[in-house]
């Protein structure tokens, strides 16, 4: 297992008492991690410290602020995507038909997109399989960092740690794209009801569903062309 994947996937999941207690662990998986460099290793310390050491209620209410009230934090990949688009039910089936054909089935609530998830799958998978299926969602993670870090927000340095993982820079202009969508105010209640007001995703039978490989699956998140749980397991 790669235990840093599943750290890094820990780190982005909902904050609970079990997890801060697993944060010494945690840290040292990922300060042992040769493949980040020491100032990659060093910014994660911040949000490793907070996640051990603040009130468990403050974290909650710090998660959801980013992650659940801003759509363009939105930690499911597909909504960066697909947006409203109904491609992104079908997108989903593969995916999740994809974990269940390398014998992984997620035990959670959350949707099969959503990052924490997949980074537990891709932690159980041959590394080059693992760096490409990061590398297709490189332009992601950079617009994540870039909005976390506008924030002042210790997450961000997660996303940096991805993509250095991802062996690769993100397609400047695909970034850009993502960044021009507009935030919302996490406060206005209002105004995040309209955001999220959007199409049912389908889970129903695709015909174009198999059991590709993770990276083709993922393969929808590369840049457009120019027209257009919580303890660390045992190795």
């Amino acid at each position: 297992m790669d235990r840093s994947l599943k750290a890094l996937s820990l780190l982005l999941s909902y904050p609970t008492r079990e997890l801060q207690q697993a944060m010494p662990e945690i840290g040292a998986v990922l300060a042992s991690d040769t493949r980040l460099t020491a100032a990659a290793r060093r910014d994660l310390r911040p949000l490793i410290e907070a996640l051990r050491d603040l009130d468990i209620y403050e974290l909650e209410e710090q998660f959801v602020m980013l992650f659940d009230r801003s759509r363009t934090l939105s930690l499911n990949l597909f909504e960066h995507v697909h947006g409203e688009s109904r491609d992104r039910g079908g997108a989903m089936v593969s995916l999740l038909e994809t974990y269940r054909e390398g014998g992984f089935d997620p035990v959670t609530s959350e949707l099969p997109d959503h990052l924490p998830v997949l980074l537990e799958f891709l932690s159980t998978r041959p590394f080059v399989e693992t760096q490409e299926t990061l590398a297709d969602a490189a332009h992601i993670f950079a617009a994540l960092q870039e909005r976390l870090q506008r924030r002042e927000s210790a997450y961000a340095a997660v996303f940096a740690a991805l993509l250095q993982i991802a062996g690769v820079v993100a397609d400047a202009e695909a970034v850009a794209e993502l960044l021009e969508q507009p935030e919302t105010d996490p406060e206005d209640l209002e105004a995040l009801d309209e955001v999220w007001e959007e199409s049912e995703v389908r889970f129903g039978p695709d015909p174009n569903a198999g059991c590709p490989q993770v990276r083709d699956m993922l393969a929808q998140m590369d840049p457009p062309k120019p027209q257009p749980a919580a303890s660390m397991p045992a190795e």
